[in-house]
């Protein structure tokens, strides 16, 4: 019967589908059609060693956030996700249970500054060596993989924050000709418009903060993943460690995932219009978004994003530095912040902000550019309120 409160399969329906019915089986007391918060630290056991179902302290199970990990398990198509505290305490997770001191990690020349931060500041000191490769480009993958030897190649596409394409299939193929392990930040796209495991690679990675919370207000990651021996290992130290979200996080993002399909769709819509509008404006040197044709990497996303080229998009101002801080400071509904992916728009100047990590770096970011997360807003609103900006600084 439809209405039993077993689990149900929906690995043969839609994203959308799958967003909001995986994992939320009405709760069996009740009836109630949203799972509950388990606020609690512990669970009583009825005999010594023997909780009920597993469940014996929330840091290392708690309802609430399996709920989380099978919904975003199967939005993927995946067989394991797990969620975390962070983005970042994901990425360390899955640092220290793949990599060792002397390994050697292939970075793309343009990822998120705390990925760096995290690399250079943390790894590097224990031993991990980065080498820095534009991952968009075969022949330069193909040449560092000729040079050196690698444990993992780690890939954002589209990138943060000058949204480079990367063909993971490809990318992947190669890696794993030399047995390295294939990481995609899928942060930028979300799970709505880009799998990466059915492209090749072996994990995925996400700031869940972003696109799957959705709404700028809570913090968190994950990581997804097919293999079960690495599912095991990143378990094994995402308990070892802690680094895990509240049951109230977990409600908090299972919500946001819910609608993510809906808004991702929405996101993508408005950023394109803003790109198209933005592309030859006065002021504006050069306009980086994947759905524009003008970009060098358009073909690779159209063939491996689905429904949209994600919300974000990167122009380089043509007054250098100082219009693209009279730019960043000049709007009225995108709000001059940090962090990305919720329904409010935001601005920011990557080189002074998020990206300040990588100054001076190969990975240095333009000191003219402006990265723009596009919200959910009436698009007429936000385009009227670019242009006014621009005026402003074109005055």
């Amino acid at each position: 019967m439809t209405n039993e409160t077993t689990a149900q399969d929906f690995s043969n329906d839609a994203i959308a589908t799958r967003a909001i019915h995986a994992g939320q089986e009405p709760d069996p007391t009740t009836g109630a059609v949203v799972p509950p918060i388990y606020m609690t630290s512990t669970f009583r056991q009825p005999h010594v060693g023997q909780p009920i179902n597993g469940y014996d302290y929330s840091r290392s199970i708690n309802p609430t956030r399996n709920v989380f990990d099978e919904q975003l398990a199967a939005i993927e198509g995946a067989k394991h996700a797990l969620a975390f505290s962070s983005g970042l305490a994901a990425i360390d997770v899955l640092l220290r249970s793949v990599l060792k001191p002397g390994d050697r990690v292939m970075l793309g020349n343009d990822v998120y500054g705390g990925t760096y931060r995290l690399l250079s500041k943390v790894f590097e000191p224990w031993g991990v060596k980065i080498t820095t490769v534009d991952v968009s480009d075969l022949a330069a993958v193909n040449k560092a993989l000729n040079t050196e030897s690698f444990a993992l190649i780690w890939i954002e596409t589209p990138s943060n924050p000058l949204l480079a394409i990367t063909d993971i299939e490809a990318t992947a193929a190669i890696a794993h000709e030399h047995g390295l392990i294939v990481v995609v930040d899928n942060t930028f796209a979300s799970p709505a418009l880009q799998h990466p495991l059915e492209l090749g690679a072996d994990v995925v990675a996400y700031s869940t903060t972003k696109y799957i919370g959705g709404h700028s207000d809570v913090v968190g990651g994950a990581l997804v993943v097919d293999d079960d021996e690495l599912a095991e290992k990143f378990g094994f130290l995402q308990n070892s460690a802690g680094a895990v979200p509240s049951p109230f996080d977990s409600w908090i993002q299972i919500r946001g995932l819910k609608t993510l399909p809906l808004r991702m769709q929405r996101h993508s819509e408005n950023a394109l219009a803003i790109a198209q509008h933005l592309e030859g404006a006065d002021g504006i040197e050069k306009v980086w978004y994947p759905g524009l044709e003008s970009h060098p990497g358009h073909d690779i996303a159209a063939r491996q994003m689905h429904g949209g080229f994600g919300g974000m998009v990167s122009v380089q101002l043509s007054g250098g530095k100082a219009a693209a801080l009279k730019f960043a400071e000049s709007t009225r509904l995108f709000s001059l912040a940090e962090s990305l992916g919720g329904v409010e728009s935001l601005i920011e100047h990557p080189a002074a902000m998020t990206h300040a990590s990588v100054a001076g770096t190969s990975n240095a970011v333009p000191d003219n550019l402006v990265r723009i997360s596009v919200g959910i807003e009436d698009v007429n609103d936000l385009i009227a309120d670019l242009d006014q900006a621009l005026a402003t600084v074109n005055a």
